[in-house]
């Protein structure tokens, strides 16, 4: 499997649909990323699963495909190694099953999310026949989730941070392990609406513990989390501007340890697929 240096992030794939899906699934491997992630979202979504992603691998014949992420509180762990063994190998052998802890204000059965992803993780190595290590990456942004991450999967795929938190993620994964971040992004290049556009999308995040206790521990402090965010906080999580202006955020995540970088490019519209961004930025992003 191969992600490439560059992929797109949609809640489109996983909101939308279905049959745009795969149209524009085909379009972004025409125009060279390297993977397509279904995205999830802070209240979870039953599509973000394996069924959503072999929509998407049966219309391509090479872009990778990854969940970001599956919910270990929605999918046993014995269904989710059966489901993904009943794809064809070909299918199989280009997917990336994310999988993540969600957050205890919203999964029900949240409970001590360490050692919940760690017993998930086992049982998916005791199923019969395993969901292999190197087909699975974690959402973490904390370091005994990251480390979690570094020894039982491909790697981790944090949500929402800034380079400085990259360069953390890379030394405290060693040089094996993948580092597939993704960054949100706004193409437009006046700053206020720019920056009040990132302020709506992150509203629901900022009312989420994990967020805010990975924010803190990286260096924001609890002001920076007020009145929507600051304008440090926003700047440092989110990209805006020019393509080539974007394309620079993309390079400082490369150049501090990313491996890959999932795109997501922020909709008015939950479910909507930003087609024309993805063609417009294609060019510097893929360059990056």
């Amino acid at each position: 499997m191969h992600l490439g240096k560059v992929g797109i992030w949609s809640l489109a794939f996983t909101h939308g649909d279905r049959a745009e899906a795969r149209d524009a699934a085909t379009e972004l491997e025409e125009l060279g990323y390297g993977a397509v992630w279904l995205g999830g979202n802070p209240g979870g979504n039953p599509r973000a699963d394996l069924v959503t992603a072999s929509v998407v691998l049966s219309a391509t014949s090479r872009i990778a495909v990854a969940t970001g992420c599956v919910s270990i509180w929605d999918r046993p762990p014995e269904q989710l190694a059966a489901t993904y063994h009943a794809l064809p190998e070909r299918q199989r052998n280009r997917l990336l099953v994310g999988l993540g802890v969600s957050h205890a204000e919203i999964a029900g059965r949240y409970r001590d999310p360490y050692h919940a992803l760690r017993s998930y993780l086992e049982a998916l190595d005791a199923a019969a026949p395993p969901l292999p290590s190197t087909a699975r990456i974690i959402g973490a942004h904390g370091p005994q989730m990251t480390r979690l991450a570094a020894a039982r999967t491909k790697g981790v795929h944090p949500y929402l941070v800034s380079p400085a938190h990259t360069a953390w993620a890379r030394s405290t994964l060693g040089e094996g392990p993948l580092l597939a971040l993704e960054q949100t992004v706004i193409p437009h290049t006046d700053a206020e609406t720019a920056r009040a556009t990132a302020r709506a999308m992150l509203a629901p995040y900022l009312r989420l513990r994990n967020y805010r206790s990975a924010w803190l521990r990286g260096g924001f402090a609890v002001e920076d989390l007020s009145g929507g965010g600051s304008d440090r906080l926003i700047d440092e999580l989110f990209a805006w501007g020019k393509p080539d202006e974007i394309a620079a955020r993309l390079t400082e995540h490369h150049r501090a340890g990313a491996d890959h970088i999932a795109v997501q490019v922020v909709t008015e519209t939950v479910g909507a697929f930003a087609r024309q961004a993805w063609r417009d930025l294609a060019p510097e992003l893929l360059a990056a």
